[in-house]
Formats: C-alpha cells, sequence, structure tokens
C-alpha cells in the first residue's frame, strides 16, 4: 500500500506547529496503525529527517496512551478500538490520512503528537483512598454485591484514561472519564465511606483543571474506545448533587445504587 499521510509537527509547547506531507510505501494491511508509523519514522530515519514523536506502550488497547486523531475521529474510524488495534486494512491503497494530537485546553502539546494529559492523573489523586481494613484479610463473601452492580462497576472500570472523550468534545469536557472513575468506586461496597467526598474532590479539580462543561452531545461516548455509557454522567451528577445539598446518611454503609 502506498499512502499520503498529513501529519502534525510541532516542535514543543511554544512552536505554532504546522501540517507536513508525507508519502509512505511498503504498508500492509495487517500492519496496526502504530506500525506504519514505525515504518514512518524508520524511512524518515533513513532520509535524515526528524522522526515523527507519538506516545504508546502496551499495543493492546489497555494503557490509552495511543492519542491520535485520525482523520478527525479519535483513534481513527472504527468504533471501540483504540489506534494501537486499528489496521491498515480499514484504508484503502492510495489514501490520504490526516494525523494530529486531541485538541484540548487542557492536554497541551509537548511534541507531534504527543500531549500532556497529566490532568486525568490529578482528577485520580483528588479522589483520594479508598478504605480498608487493616487487619486480617476479610472474607470475600463478607461484602456481597448484587450482579447487575458489579457489572456496572466493571463497565466504568474498563475507561483506560486515553483522553478521546475530550478530544471528540466540542467544549473539551472531561465529564465521562471522571464520571466513569467516579461511579466504578462509588457502586461497590469499598468505595462507600468516602463516595460523597470523592465526587466533590474530583469534580473540583476537573474544573481545575480547565476542562469544558457537558452539554450533552454524546461525542464523548461515540469516541471511547471502550463503548463506555454517558448515563455514568448522570450517575455521576445524582451523587454531586448529593453531596452538595445534603449530608449523606448511610450508617449501614451498604450500597446507594439508585
Amino acid at each position: 500500500m502506498k499512502l499520503t499521510l498529513q501529519v502534525w509537527r510541532q516542535r514543543n509547547a511554544d512552536d505554532a506547529g504546522r501540517m507536513a506531507r508525507y508519502r509512505i510505501d511498503g504498508v500492509r494491511p495487517d500492519m496496526s496503525f502504530l506500525e506504519m508509523m514505525d515504518l514512518l519514522n524508520e524511512q524518515l530515519n533513513q532520509r535524515g529527517e526528524d522522526p515523527v514523536a507519538f506516545d504508546s506502550d502496551c499495543r493492546e488497547g489497555v494503557c490509552g496512551t495511543c492519542s491520535m486523531v485520525i482523520n478527525g475521529r479519535p483513534h481513527g474510524p472504527s468504533r471501540g478500538t483504540a489506534t494501537c488495534q486499528l489496521y491498515m486494512r480499514h484504508f484503502s491503497d492510495g489514501a490520504r490520512i490526516t494525523i494530529e494530537p486531541w485538541r484540548a485546553k487542557a492536554f497541551p502539546v509537548i511534541r507531534d503528537l504527543v500531549v500532556d494529559r497529566s490532568a486525568f492523573d490529578r482528577i485520580m489523586q483528588a479522589g483520594g483512598y479508598v478504605t480498608v481494613h487493616s487487619g486480617p484479610k476479610p472474607d470475600p463473601n463478607a461484602l456481597p454485591v448484587e450482579p447487575e452492580v458489579a457489572e456496572l462497576a466493571l463497565d466504568a472500570a474498563t475507561c483506560i484514561g486515553c483522553g478521546a472523550c475530550v478530544a471528540a468534545c466540542p467544549n473539551g469536557a472531561a465529564m465521562l472519564y471522571t464520571a466513569a472513575k467516579v461511579s466504578h468506586l462509588g457502586l461497590l461496597p469499598q468505595g462507600q465511606p468516602e463516595r460523597y467526598q470523592r465526587v466533590q474532590s474530583m469534580v473540583a479539580q476537573m474544573e481545575t483543571e480547565g476542562f469544558g462543561a457537558c452539554r450533552n452531545y454524546a461525542e464523548c461516548e461515540a469516541a471511547c474506545p471502550k463503548k463506555i455509557s454517558i448515563s455514568f454522567i448522570s450517575r455521576m451528577n445524582r451523587d454531586f448533587l448529593r453531596a452538595t445539598l445534603a449530608e449523606p446518611v448511610n450508617p449501614r454503609g451498604t450500597m446507594d445504587s439508585q
């Protein structure tokens, strides 16, 4: 396959940046998108040009570092797929592909396609800890969890923190990410003691980081490689409202999954 790539090049955060055109040959349909980028960098090195900087780690759709906007869509044209899981067979021979970094105020560009997503880390840190017993290990059956609640918590926990939701949102909101992280702890009994303090702290940090407001466009859900539902945003909003308007009372430590 022969391709024409329009790639965003930016030396550092202070550089204005520009689009650069590259022609690449020898791309196989069974290559992943990141393997194609590796091939591009090999050819650039052979010509004595600077390789394109981009993030990657696991290359298995787990770590969330492969953040690229491909033809205007975070992670590319395939729904429920991270960039590292996107294969070149989804593109035709001779295609022109535009590759850009995440575009969001809270995700400043470091170099080329690499952005600073440490704002997500600070939101997680604001959530604090989960209370655990310091004594003997408890019986696994001591805290029963309803299967439906467990499945819902696991759905929220699949968030890999890639930031596609922010890149897709017209307002650059991080509500889906924050809601997923709030919910997967707030649904389980272990997360109940700090449940309402956690949602207040994480939402406050999200606003401090400069993310935009949610307007229910649902672009975040459409771009999420793990297909996380925007219903978690509603759940987080309810918890935040309860934490703001009234002191929650949960004397038995039971789960409130309403």
